[in-house]
């Protein structure tokens, strides 16, 4: 990496802003985030995969990695036949996923202010759309691609986590910032089956800063970095620079842990970091920030 790409990088760091590229499918414009996107290519037929889902199109090597190509026309029920113009690539999770899509419309530049969750997780909601992004007179959706990639193929999904117990954990307060509550429940069940019983769960950055600075004691921070209202490495860069809580450890737990983003989460001051697939690990880490 260039020392200008790497000075852009750590100078961007708990700006929360980040960019998404937006893409067609059908009349419907979505969007991913830029960290998770490792290239977009022409498209080229992939070969099939037997007994797969249907939104599954087969395999294609790119650079000598073999990537699974899901069809998010077919994953959503669009009639008719697409373009299928191009693949986006994408890394998160530690795993490598391409998304067949019509085409692909730009790049946003976006605040986490601008995340409108008004539908997540209500009954009038899709399951896969974390939040509308209003823009030039569209809703463009932005996609849960952890949660469509499992639902293609559930054996990605993050494995069950052993119950153990360290004394050491007891008496331990945990805040958790998190927007999905799927995802904050398993981390909460994580840690208590590990011995940190006292956890609270807040849904994005501001609240668990409002917390902190709030009075409440808590021994150590967990956050995303995809969170609305205020990111995850915006809440950690303002922990750690209160001369207040500037000692309160922050662990990272975000899927799209990839060498660019773990140099951001250094900049912004976190302890360590962590994918969330690796959540049979989070209490080690927590472990190892708290010096158990």
């Amino acid at each position: 990496m260039s020392e200008e790409r790497r000075e852009r990088i750590l100078t961007e760091v708990g700006t929360n802003e980040w960019e998404v590229v937006v893409f067609r499918l059908s009349d419907h414009y979505f969007a991913i985030n830029v960290d998770k996107v490792r290239e977009i290519i022409r498209y080229r037929e992939p070969t099939p995969m037997p007994m797969s889902h249907p939104a599954m199109k087969g395999i294609i090597e790119v650079r000598g990695n073999v990537i699974p190509i899901l069809d998010l026309r077919a994953y959503y029920g669009f009639e008719g036949e697409g373009k299928g113009a191009h693949i986006i690539i994408s890394e998160f999770s530690m795993m490598k996923v391409g998304f067949l899509v019509d085409e692909v419309d730009r790049i946003y530049r976006i605040r986490a202010s601008d995340l409108d969750d008004t539908l997540t997780n209500t009954a009038f909601g899709s399951p896969t759309v974390l939040y509308v992004i209003k823009r030039e007179g569209r809703n463009v959706m932005l996609l849960d691609f952890e949660r469509i990639a499992v639902d293609v193929a559930p054996h990605l999904a993050m494995r069950a986590v052993r119950a153990s117990h360290v004394k050491e954990r007891e008496g331990k307060r945990i805040l958790v910032a998190e927007d999905s509550p799927v995802i904050g429940q398993m981390i909460l069940d994580s840690l208590r089956s590990g011995g940190y019983a006292h956890a609270v769960w807040v849904r994005n950055g501001q609240e668990a800063l409002d917390l902190l600075r709030g009075g409440e004691r808590f021994d150590l921070l967990i956050t995303d970095i995809e969170m609305p209202v205020m990111d995850g490495l915006a809440l950690t860069k303002s922990v750690k620079s209160d001369r207040e809580l500037s000692g309160l450890p922050v662990v990272v737990f975000s899927s799209i842990i990839t060498e660019d983003i773990a140099r951001k989460c250094k900049s912004a001051g976190a302890d360590d970091y962590i994918a969330k697939p690796q959540i049979e690990r989070l209490a080690e880490v927590l472990d190892r920030a708290l010096g158990i």
